[in-house]
């Protein structure tokens, strides 16, 4: 027996929460919906399945890969998107088994699948459908010799009916969620942590009463009377914010001090500020979507959420002393200021300081709500000396737009013209003074092959490599490299 899971969701029922994933791979309890339905499946005993895939195909192909993690061999079939599923099928008719276990699987199933297959045995007739108080559950066993008969799989905002003249078989403790809308998608991951979905496998290990939480992540035990909680895992939950009711943190998350969550959802990668008191909502980077009313808030204040994807916790606590040995070192600069003055108008005496627009580490929010960085204007002396003719931008490290090491701080063009995913990761780094790419590689070599460096850096950085760099920089002050045009 194989599976065919529809995983073709176009997602507009569920924007702004899909406008950059697909619903398949929204989070419940800090795992994709597809993997509940692939962990099922695996507990079922089926080893062969193929997902019927559509918008962000390749981000889930990637996130699955070929399903060994379930002991499941995954193939894929693309579609155009909340295609006819009998269409579907008979598109991709030789591969299928004769008997198929068909379902979505970009609904939340409560449904023990073994019990269904079970009862589906003994019931005769090409078609067999699952079924729960009345409620098609998007589920059904297609046998030999079936065709058609699956238009309760087709997507729709509301469930389709069944024929009357298929057999169903009845799953009175099973239970489905289809994801309609953000209130359902909210009501899902708290029914998920609830334990309300029978047979549903949440990650994490249950710490105290009502608290599961995920591997490497830092939450302090409760008081009682805080209600049934989920945290994933590289999350931190300061001792002081409490969590009321039913609250889902997704993964790498952070909870500030005397913050107050009750009856909501927090998405990956989001930090949550002091004192912000959130109820009944579902929090999504910078986004904040009241699931009462569907209104969706963009939250422009520094102390409310943010989006983590720019900066680290430690990035932030060594930002000050940063600054401070910036400071320093601008102060035993002043000596070859004027020199730096005298090159440059030797060299180009009409313009002897120039300024350059560049993207530093300072964040900001721009006319969507979005948090990037800040376009800042660094200064440049004329001069063909490398030395002297980046010395202003010490003053760029003073004030935080650029750290002592990082990566090559790049024009708003280059940043913007970062489509690939390797390339965006030298964003993850903070934009610095001096690096690998300032100090190892020649001036002249392309861009690729900087920004290439950077991302090597990003991917290996760490507080002693930092320190290396730190020291190279000092000692190239003493080289021709600092003092002669490269």
């Amino acid at each position: 027996m194989q599976a065919l899971i529809f995983a073709d969701r176009l997602g507009r029922e569920l924007e702004p929460l899909t406008d950059r994933t697909c619903a398949a791979l929204l989070p419940v309890t800090g795992k994709p919906v597809l993997e509940h339905t692939l962990e099922a499946l695996g507990a079922a005993g089926l080893s062969e399945a193929v997902v019927a895939v559509s918008p962000f195909a390749d981000p889930l192909r990637l996130a699955l890969g070929d399903g060994g993690r379930w002991g499941i061999r995954l193939h894929y079939v693309l579609t155009c998107g909340e295609e006819d599923p009998d269409a579907v099928v008979e598109r991709c008719q030789s591969p299928l088994a004769d008997e198929l276990l068909a379902l979505r699987g970009d609904v939340l199933h409560g449904a023990a699948l073994g019990e269904f297959l079970r009862l589906a045995a003994e019931v005769t007739g090409p078609v067999v459908y699952g079924r729960a108080a009345h409620a098609p559950l998007s589920l059904c066993l297609h046998r030999a010799g079936g065709r058609g008969g699956l238009e309760p799989l087709r997507w729709s905002a509301e469930p389709v009916e069944m024929p009357p003249t298929w057999p169903v078989v009845e799953l009175p403790g099973a239970a489905l969620n289809r994801l309609e809308s953000p209130r359902a998608y909210h009501r899902a991951n708290l029914d998920a942590a609830a334990g309300r979905f029978p047979g549903l496998i949440v990650p994490g290990q249950q710490v105290a009463p009502g608290l599961t939480v995920g591997p490497c992540s830092r939450v302090s035990p409760r008081g009682p009377g805080q209600g049934v909680a989920f945290v994933g895992e590289n999350c931190r939950v300061e001792a002081s914010a409490g969590l009321y009711g039913e609250v889902v943190i997704a993964n790498r998350v952070t909870v500030d001090r005397h913050a107050s969550l009750r009856d909501s959802v927090v998405l990956s990668d989001t930090y949550i500020g002091e004192r912000l008191e959130v109820r009944n909502a579902i929090i999504q980077g910078n986004r904040l979507i009241q699931v009462d009313t569907g209104a969706v808030l963009p939250v422009i204040e520094t102390f409310l959420p943010a989006s983590q994807r720019e900066a680290r916790p430690g990035d932030v606590l060594a930002a000050p002393f940063d600054r401070l040995l910036g400071l320093l070192l601008l102060l035993l600069s002043l000596p070859l200021w004027p020199l730096a003055l005298v090159a440059a108008l030797v060299e180009n005496f009409d313009d002897p300081l120039r300024e350059t627009r560049l993207r530093g580490n300072r964040l900001e929010f721009d006319e969507f709500g979005v948090r990037r960085r800040r376009v800042f204007v660094a200064m440049e002396w004329m001069t063909s000396i490398p030395l002297l003719r980046h010395l202003p931008r010490l003053l760029a490290v003073v004030s935080g737009d650029l750290r002592l090491v990082g990566a090559e701080p790049p024009t708003p063009e280059q940043a913007d013209s970062r489509r690939e995913d390797w390339e965006r990761l030298a964003d993850r780094a903070p934009a610095g003074l001096i690096g690998p790419a300032q100090l190892i590689l020649p001036a002249g070599v392309p861009r690729e092959t900087r920004l290439m460096s950077d991302v090597f850096y990003t991917c290996q950085r760490g507080t002693g490599k930092d320190l290396r760099y730190l020291l190279l920089g000092a000692g190239a002050l003493f080289t021709s490299r600092a003092w002669w045009p490269g």
